[in-house]
């Protein structure tokens, strides 16, 4: 009797545990749906989404590494010719 029980609370736990992930997927398809239309109106306002993905990405970013990767690519160009 005692695994029984033990199997019950562990049987509920474990679909409180699957429920709430499926829960926050289902948030997150939300969120994903919600940023695609938001870049869909800044790219029909005359935004270039590209760039602003790219400058997303860099706010989220360390300023010293931003700084050093920069550092790094204006190097490499200037070796190239590219500058």
């Amino acid at each position: 009797m005692q695994d029984d029980n033990a199997y019950g609370i562990a049987a509920g736990e474990l679909r409180q545990f699957i429920e709430q992930y499926e829960q926050l997927e289902a948030e997150k398809k939300d969120v994903t749906e919600q940023q695609k239309e938001l870049m869909a109106e800044a790219k029909a306002r005359g935004y270039d989404t590209k760039v602003m993905r790219k400058v997303i990405a860099l706010r989220k970013r360390d300023k010293d590494d931003i700084a050093e990767e920069e550092a790094i690519l204006e190097m490499y160009k200037a070796a190239l010719g590219m500058v």
